[in-house]
């Protein structure tokens, strides 16, 4: 364990970062994972423009946010049998063709139905790089104690992206034009998801290639009890997510300043990135699902007084904290992955905790749009306090079986990857 080093740091970043070959995917896929932070928010602002409702505009986005919780497992576990390559430039064409549509049927007017028609293809090809990228990070550290250090990592990426991916969207949608973040976002899609889709000597290798075993381990990772209590889990982060995003739009317009929304969620995703950092750096001795519960009774804590802010500082500085409480509890339910997975499922793994948090965002940003629609952006916040709350009470109800498969509860490993979870109940 960590308490058994001199040292309270982990293997740094520097160390991480000169892994061979890490640079030739980590770039391509920063670029690739950033339009995942400006789908939504992107959604949103045009389809509100379009309509005056951000019910509607939080309904559309909400079908997206599904359509991705549903196919991203399945794009996931079509990474992991026959290549990422395989599965990318298909879905980077079809992601940019059908957004490109959302757009046009957006800006003419179109229908509430055609939109949601536009959605479900938008949505359900949206590009699975940030799992990739980890699945590529455990194919080469596979029991390194980097393995850590790369999933804060991950999560700082991740977080950087939505600093830097929501206010770039509010920019180009309030100073450019109401399209401009969704084009963007599916031009950065296209280009990113091409130039990633070309590092095939990083990716893990397809299942059907391994020869022996890989028939016996070609399970779905969702069979692992571990993976369903973590995906539940991380449906509260998607409603911390969607939540924020679209409160926060609302709240902006009560006060007359549009354009302070993309300030506001980048302060709330800063947080979550510095949080990430400091993780990382951080020799942990208490165990990962300790960590996990305790970050995510801090964001429910955190998340209990946004409804309450009436003043764009002290729901700056409260949307602050509870950023810097959700990089915990991601940074430990990805690491939890490494630990209860074999090799052979952790993409379509990280999937659907991606998906999770997609659809846990697109539930929120519906409700949340009904809410700030009807009583304003005070009842949207409450959005995230519950989705929070009933994911601590799932976790706390069944962390038995967030166990590693190295314990007392998994059959001993005859070999790589050969460690199959028997659920002890």
């Amino acid at each position: 364990m960590a308490s058994t080093v001199a040292s309270e740091r982990r293997p740094g970043y520097g160390q991480l970062l000169r892994t061979p070959g890490a640079l030739s995917f980590l770039l391509p896929g920063f670029a690739a994972r950033q339009p995942f932070a400006m789908l939504t928010i992107s959604i949103v602002l045009l389809v509100q423009h379009t309509t005056g409702s951000y019910g509607s505009a939080g309904a559309v986005a909400a079908v997206t946010g599904v359509s991705m919780a549903l196919f991203a497992p399945q794009s996931g576990k079509l990474a992991d049998r026959f290549g990422q390559r395989a599965v990318l430039l298909p879905g980077v064409l079809v992601h940019s063709a059908s957004g490109s549509l959302l757009i046009a049927l957006a800006l003419s007017g179109a229908p509430l139905w055609a939109l949601f028609l536009a959605a479900v293809p938008t949505g359900a090809s949206v590009p699975q790089v940030g799992p990739m990228v980890r699945a590529r990070w455990a194919a080469k550290l596979d029991g390194s104690p980097l393995m850590s250090t790369a999933a804060a990592f991950e999560s700082v990426t991740d977080e950087f992206t939505f600093v830097i991916g929501p206010v770039l969207a509010t920019a180009l949608c309030t100073g450019v034009h109401p399209a401009a973040g969704l084009i963007t976002e599916a031009a950065l899609t296209l280009v990113g998801g091409l130039l990633f889709a070309a590092q095939h000597r990083t990716q893990p290798q397809p299942s059907r290639a391994v020869d022996g075993h890989a028939r016996e381990e070609q399970v779905s990772a969702l069979s692992i009890p571990g993976v369903r209590v973590l995906a539940v889990s991380f449906l509260g982060i998607g409603a911390v997510f969607g939540g924020m995003q679209v409160s926060l739009t609302a709240f902006s317009e009560e006060i007359g300043n549009p354009g302070a929304n993309g300030l506001l969620y980048g302060v709330f995703a800063a947080g979550n990135m510095l949080a990430g950092i400091a993780c990382g750096a951080i020799a942990w001795k208490s165990a990962p699902r300790t960590r996990l519960i305790a970050g995510y009774t801090g964001l429910t804590l955190a998340a209990s007084g946004l409804w309450a802010m009436h003043s764009a500082v002290l729901l700056g500085g409260l949307g602050l904290i509870v950023g810097l409480c959700i990089a915990p509890a991601l940074i430990t339910g990805y690491t939890l992955v490494e630990s209860l997975v074999p090799a052979s499922a952790r993409t379509e793994a990280f999937t659907w905790l991606t998906g999770a948090v997609a659809l846990g965002q697109a539930g929120a940003v519906t409700v949340a749009g009904r809410l700030a629609d009807a009583h304003g952006s005070s009842a949207g916040f409450l959005v995230p306090l519950v989705g929070t709350a009933l994911a601590l009470i799932t976790l706390v109800s069944l962390r038995s079986r967030l166990a590693p498969r190295s314990s007392g509860r998994t059959v001993a490993r005859s070999g790589v990857g050969h460690r199959v979870p028997v659920t002890v109940d």
